[in-house]
């Protein structure tokens, strides 16, 4: 994972006009990095009107998007760091939830070597590869809120 990348995702300024471009309703929830190294990703997310349900917590699918975006930040921070031209695909998701997510949730994503494992062995093969990725939303106490596995494909193009 290059340096610049990492620079680039970590800079609240860069990262919110990449939202605002390119993911405008991640921007609209709040979605928030906080903080990427090449071996794990963690995003916040903050209940609030925008992102509530009817149950007087967060929507499922705003959790989603964290969940997403903190297994989407390592993939493309390897792609990053790729000379080769790789597509990437969100091909299934499933999840669990534990408790009422209320308050700032942080979903934590811990699979970087996992994801650049996998991009190096679509870009060897030249065959599209799955790669399950892990995020966890954790509440403010540090209890796990829900779970989510993402299923990554990558191939080169």
């Amino acid at each position: 994972m290059h340096a610049s990348y990492l620079k680039k995702v970590n800079n609240s300024f860069l990262y919110s006009l990449f939202l605002i471009q390119k993911l405008p309703i991640a921007w609209i929830s709040g979605l928030k990095v906080a903080g990427v190294t090449k071996d794990s990703a963690k995003v916040n997310i903050k209940f609030k009107y925008l992102n509530k349900n009817p149950f007087k917590s967060m929507y499922f699918a705003c959790q989603a998007m964290a969940a997403e975006m903190s297994t989407g930040l390592l993939a493309l921070g390897c792609l990053d760091a790729q000379s080769e031209k790789v597509s990437m695909l969100v091909i299934d998701l499933n999840c669990s939830f534990t408790k009422k997510a209320i308050g700032t949730i942080q979903f934590v994503c811990e699979d970087g070597a996992k994801v650049k494992a996998c991009i190096d062995e679509a870009v060897e093969t030249g065959k599209g590869v799955v790669c399950v990725m892990q995020s966890k939303g954790f509440n403010e106490a540090g209890d796990c809120v829900s779970t989510f596995n993402i299923n990554w494909t990558f191939k080169k193009k």
